[in-house]
């Protein structure tokens, strides 16, 4: 069940939740399980659960696909800052089903943008790279 955003819920703030904490309060919000999430990610299950028990933290690549991919800021998962969950309610209505396709069809594109950016900046800076050496040479 999607829960709305919010820019100051202390339920999730970087008093009261840990980073682990977020990522499995951002990941359940989406009634996804560690398993899906982990395959959206391209990572091991054991590596989502080392996260959510905040045994490990993910590197920056993963960490923004994983932003992306729950649709909360990386400040929010990072400190509780910035664009993330409210806190949970303790009855929340169900989306029609139409609505909730719609938004995991954009969470799916905002992933895979997210991946083309990362890629591109690969792509450039190997670019840069490749016109110093000949440069120099």
């Amino acid at each position: 069940m999607e829960t709305p955003l919010n820019d100051n819920s202390d339920w999730y703030g970087a008093e009261t939740a840990t980073f682990g904490d977020r990522v499995a309060g951002a990941r359940e919000a989406l009634s996804m399980d560690q398993s899906q999430l982990a395959r959206r990610l391209g990572v091991k299950v054991k590596t989502v659960r080392g996260w959510e028990n905040d045994i490990s933290e993910p590197r920056a690549n993963k960490l923004q696909m994983l932003s992306g991919i729950l649709g909360v800021s990386l400040m929010w998962l990072l400190n509780g800052e910035g664009d993330g969950l409210n806190e949970p309610a303790d009855e929340e209505a169900p989306l029609v089903p139409e609505v909730r396709a719609l938004l995991q069809e954009l969470r799916q594109i905002r992933s895979e943008v997210d991946d083309a950016a990362a890629r591109l900046a690969r792509v450039e800076k190997r670019l840069r790279t490749a016109l110093l050496e000949a440069t120099q040479e």
